[in-house]
């Protein structure tokens, strides 16, 4: 028999990593600081009406251009190579997989950001990950020219649906809307999201409703914003961005492996009582 699944969706940006995935290598790159590019594509996004995502990628392409740089896939994933984790991230993985096995459950991890996954391709921990969507470029002749895929904030929540189900090709649109004949891959309430802000608050609603588990963390930074998220309600516990062997987001973690877990054991003895 299979093992239950636990799936642990992740933010990137500030939820592992510690700042925005570009202001590490390719902001520099440009001789830009963060508050210079990020500036200028909220400029654009505000001139022009463009979706936010959209104008950051748009930037993306039209300030390496300025500057010179071809903006290889290669180019990106060297950018990756730079990325500053908060404290235990690199050495997360292993240890909550050891503890899920140790109570029978597998776990699989999900990495959903608005970031650039040609970046997060060159990070350290991406083979971490069952499977990683980002926003992606489309190339020609090497260079991105045209946006293959962007992620907003509220599109998210499909890949709730996605990982619950079992659909991870993006191009199939049937499957994940269909309506499951038999049981899910993965139920709504193993379902864990860990995100950092207020663009995060879509997908913990949708995992709240459905008996999942949503998880805040916060920084001396954000800290406010993660309380009131948690103050409406938004999200089931906020805890500090440190994933350090036994700290409280590896105890949390782990409370909820044994939840599920429980449930597991629970409905096998219901089963089996009422076979007998």
């Amino acid at each position: 028999m299979a093992k239950p699944i636990v799936a642990i969706m992740y933010d990137f940006d500030k939820t592992l990593s510690t700042t925005d995935m570009q202001n590490y290598s390719f902001i520099p790159m440009l001789g830009m600081t963060p508050e210079e590019f990020w500036g200028a594509t909220g400029e654009f996004s505000n001139k022009t009406g463009c979706e936010r995502i959209l104008s950051y990628m748009y930037m993306m392409i039209k300030k390496s251009r300025e500057c010179g740089i071809k903006l290889t896939r290669e180019v990106l994933r060297e950018n990756g190579k730079n990325i500053k984790y908060h404290p235990g991230v690199t050495t997360w993985f292993d240890r909550i997989n050891a503890y899920g096995n140790s109570k029978g459950i597998k776990i699989e991890h999900y990495l959903v950001s608005s970031g650039t996954k040609e970046i997060l391709e060159g990070c350290s921990i991406y083979d971490k990950f069952t499977k990683v969507y980002g926003c992606e470029f489309l190339y020609e002749n090497g260079v991105p020219v045209w946006p293959k895929l962007a992620i907003n904030y509220t599109q998210k929540t499909q890949f709730f649906f996605r990982i619950a189900k079992g659909v991870f090709d993006i191009k199939d649109d049937n499957s994940v809307n269909e309506k499951i004949k038999g049981s899910l891959r993965i139920p709504y309430s193993n379902i864990v999201y860990i995100g950092d802000g207020m663009t995060d608050v879509a997908c913990m609603t949708l995992v709240n409703k459905n008996h999942g588990y949503s998880i805040g963390v916060y920084t001396d930074s954000n800290r406010e914003q993660v309380d009131q998220i948690r103050n409406d309600k938004r999200c089931r516990f906020v805890v500090k961005a440190d994933y350090s062997q036994d700290r409280d987001m590896e105890k949390v973690l782990k409370l909820i492996i044994d939840d599920v877990s429980n449930r597991e054991i629970l409905a096998a003895k219901e089963e089996a009582l009422a076979n007998k």
